[in-house]
């Protein structure tokens, strides 16, 4: 399945596999690209039987950010106003990353290769990061005399430590996936991103899929809440998932030893 030929969704044994396939243009983002990346992820958010998502980039790259020459090409951009909320509480640009972090399953994103700018918030969207050593990161908005605006100072938050995130946008220089890990900007590194993602999504894939998206539920959810809504929160939670049919059916599985047959939301 296809979203404005720019994004490539294939699903298999309750993973979905989401491609940026503009590989000549690294993957850089156009309109199209922006329109393909929330088309995409608007389509898996209600798509019934994926457990578990993995977005990556085809050929030499994860993504080289916005696509300045298609932009300069345009009259205005083509998203409107940047301060026009067309997607919820977020613009059209931030919902590109935003998609991800909203979706109910778990996202696993696998990056090689440059991965700068609104390349990288994309990828920060995502649940988990798994990362190319050698891969090439930026946060570069500053060269290009902006601020990054695509959600990262949200996404970044509470994984990306305030010093190093000032200097690394205040410089703009690159950085490889090693360091992106101590970072905070990626969870693993890996030489094959994508083949690590992959198992990881399959395990996920594995698992009750109720008690995975509670999870993600409350893990998006605690860095706007104090201590009384967190608490309060897993426990609404944990009520609903208590006697629920794939609850039951992860403990009867457990005790049996066999493999569980869980039902998709």
């Amino acid at each position: 399945m296809r979203f404005h030929d720019r994004v490539q969704v294939t699903i298999e044994d309750h993973v979905a596999h989401v491609l940026l396939d503009r590989a000549d243009k690294m993957n850089a983002l156009d309109d199209a690209m922006f329109e393909g990346i929330i088309a995409a992820g608007s389509h898996l958010h209600s798509a019934r039987g994926v457990r578990s998502v993995v977005l990556s980039g085809a050929g030499r790259s994860f993504c080289a950010g916005l696509d300045l020459g298609s932009m300069a090409r345009t009259d205005r951009w083509e998203g409107g106003s940047l301060v026009d909320r067309t997607h919820g509480n977020a613009n059209r640009a931030q919902y590109a990353a935003m998609v991800w972090r909203n979706l109910p399953m778990p996202v696993i994103a696998a990056v090689h290769g440059v991965c700068f700018g609104g390349g990288l918030q994309v990828a920060s969207g995502a649940d988990i990061r798994i990362i190319a050593p050698d891969a090439r990161l930026a946060v570069m908005e500053v060269k290009w005399g902006l601020v990054p605006d695509m959600a990262g100072y949200v996404l970044w938050r509470g994984n990306v430590r305030d010093d190093v995130l000032r200097e690394l946008t205040y410089t703009h220089r690159e950085f490889s996936g090693e360091e992106a890990v101590g970072f905070g900007f990626a969870t693993h590194a890996d030489a094959d991103p994508l083949a690590r993602a992959t198992a990881l999504a399959r395990e996920i894939a594995g698992k009750s899929p109720t008690a995975v998206r509670g999870a993600k539920l409350i893990s998006n959810r605690t860095a706007y809440m104090d201590e009384d809504q967190i608490l309060m929160t897993e426990s609404k939670v944990q009520h609903e998932l208590m006697s629920s049919r794939n609850q039951v059916e992860a403990v009867k599985a457990g005790m049996e030893k066999r493999s569980p047959e869980f039902i998709d939301p």
